[in-house]
């Protein structure tokens, strides 16, 4: 039986944001964040810290550019969080992210509390057919043998391999994105979060989110009618999102999704950052160890997802 959670200051939902930096500018990153800003929304804005040695599949700025730096030391002082999408937008060997880790606590004081992993980057940890078990981790292979041809692997949890770190993670990160869901209560899709996986002991917890990739997922997600049914069922959301995937057009904020999170910032919710939002549910649960059918059930959930979505890259 899972308890309720009781929020803050009578609070009737809890609502957030883990937005990834693909394809940030200083540009898009400023408006976007203005915008929370003026919501009173705080949210995650996960960085990487590092520069890449080559080219990027999908691209955007890293710390190393001094106004994205100064930008993003300006949100952290405004009550965002700053959380880790790898070191860098491609692959990154234990040194490159060793690297990474040490840039991101001397830019902001303290090592990252949450984390996603990076498409296509091969020392993500515990992904690909990594994130499943058993009958859905021969899904998972035949699904991605035929839509992409292949299975990618992900090693970053595998001590023999030069692009091992999960020993860093463990030591430095407490919370780690996993599964996307299409329920905007991401707390009533992955009801156990945030939880420790024995099976994959090197990420100290996890977390869910709800499916947000572009704008038009993320408008979908957070309709009016769902808003409604977040608050009544008392619950919580973590929106995975791009906010530089379209939400910007010519410059101008999404009509839509400006007036969604208008009506969003006027209930009684309780917006804070990931880190802040999973560890009230951890302090008020306690420490949760996943069980097999708890599992089996979060896979299950997620591989429908999957083949039913087709706008996001959860």
């Amino acid at each position: 039986m899972i308890p309720k959670i009781n929020w803050p200051d009578g609070k009737d939902f809890a609502f957030t944001v883990f937005d990834d930096p693909d394809l940030d500018t200083v540009e898009n990153t400023a408006t976007m964040y203005s915008f929370l800003e003026d919501l009173g929304m705080r949210t995650t804005k996960a960085i990487w810290p590092v520069r890449g040695k080559s080219l990027p599949k999908v691209g955007g700025v890293t710390c190393e550019d001094e106004r994205y730096l100064k930008l993003v030391l300006d949100l952290k002082s405004q009550g965002f969080e700053i959380g880790l999408h790898n070191a860098t937008y491609h692959t990154s060997d234990r040194n490159q992210t060793t690297r990474g880790l040490e840039t991101f606590r001397q830019y902001f004081g303290h090592d990252p509390s949450s984390m996603a992993n990076h498409t296509g980057c091969q020392e993500s940890i515990y992904w690909g057919n990594a994130r499943v078990s058993g009958i859905h981790r021969l899904a998972y292979n035949l699904l991605n043998l035929r839509f992409k041809g292949s299975n990618d692997v992900f090693q970053g949890h595998i001590q023999e391999s030069a692009l091992f770190w999960g020993d860093l993670c463990r030591e430095k990160i407490k919370y780690v994105r996993n599964f996307v869901y299409g329920d905007i209560n991401t707390l009533k899709a992955c009801p156990v979060m945030p939880y420790h996986d024995p099976a994959r002991s090197f990420v100290n917890y996890w977390f869910a989110s709800s499916e947000g990739a572009n704008v038009d997922s993320f408008n979908m997600t957070v309709s009016e009618e769902n808003q409604d049914r977040l608050a009544a069922e008392g619950g919580a959301c973590i929106m995975y999102t791009h906010f530089a995937y379209h939400f910007l057009e010519n410059g101008k904020i999404n009509g839509r999704f400006r007036k969604l999170m208008h009506r969003l910032s006027k209930m009684n919710g309780w917006f804070v950052p990931v880190s802040t939002l999973l560890t009230h549910i951890l302090l008020t649960r306690g420490h949760h160890v996943i069980t097999q059918d708890e599992r089996k059930a979060l896979e299950s959930r997620w591989m429908w997802h999957k083949i039913t979505h087709t706008r996001g890259r959860s």
